[in-house]
């Protein structure tokens, strides 16, 4: 009798609702992200257990920590793709990058070598977690030139920009994309990029989401029922593009 008057247990996220997954470390033994092939499929079939139909991975460029190269990411891929059809998994997977903005991507630009996209001419960037480099403008620049769209990954992330928003303002008004970390929206990276988040969110500035998955904890987190409403409210804005890619 008292079963009627009880609280329903919280659902989780509904992530069929994205589609598509375009941040995470899927590639074995490349980052810091999955150490093994193993791993990878385990990581994948709690994917595909979310409800992803296609992911596009996305292995660290930074060349003090992560000297990985474009070869070496798609010959990866095929070991992935390999290991996942020998698996007997259905997804779609595909490799981009997470472009670091230092010396080595500002050459890349500068010698026009091909850069790896998630989808069309979006490339996925990051920059320093403790301050932004006085070269980030004339980094993106250069890649727009080129006819690349960057995409800001986890922009609530740089929490030192708490008390400089106009910084993103003025990535957006240069015509940067922005990527939320679906975690983000907990309190998973700490209290400060909670709020980060609810201000893009608020200025309607996101275009993107991603798991940003590396190990079976950020997976488990995913699962919290506290990422149900806000994700939901923020894919029925209309303004997230993870179904186009």
């Amino acid at each position: 009798m008292f079963k009627l008057f009880s609280n329903p247990k919280p659902s989780r996220p509904d992530y069929s609702l994205l589609s598509t997954d375009m941040h995470s470390h899927l590639l074995p033994d490349i980052d810091d992200g999955s150490p093994t092939i193993e791993m990878s499929l385990e990581l994948i079939r709690g994917m595909i257990a979310l409800g992803y139909k296609k992911l596009i991975t996305t292995p660290h460029i930074m060349w003090d920590m992560y000297k990985n190269k474009r070869e070496a990411i798609l010959q990866k891929l095929e070991e992935l793709r390999m290991a996942v059809k020998a698996g007997g998994l259905t997804i779609e997977i595909h490799a981009a990058a997470e472009y670091f903005l230092d010396d080595y991507v500002a050459g890349l630009v500068k010698n026009n070598e091909p850069l790896l996209t998630i989808s069309g001419n979006m490339v996925l960037v990051e920059f320093s977690m403790a301050h932004a480099s006085m070269s980030l403008k004339d980094i993106l620049f250069e890649m727009q030139m080129q006819g690349y769209q960057p995409v800001i990954a986890h922009p609530e992330r740089y929490i030192y920009l708490e008390y400089s928003k106009d910084f993103y303002e003025e990535l957006k008004d240069i015509g940067c994309l922005f990527q939320l970390n679906i975690l983000s929206l907990s309190n998973y990276y700490g209290k400060s990029s909670q709020e980060l988040a609810q201000y893009l969110i608020k200025k309607e500035y996101y275009d993107l989401v991603g798991t940003d998955l590396h190990h079976t904890r950020h997976l488990e987190a995913l699962n919290n029922p506290i990422l149900a409403a806000p994700l939901k409210r923020l894919i029925d804005s209309g303004k997230i593009r993870n179904k186009e890619l």
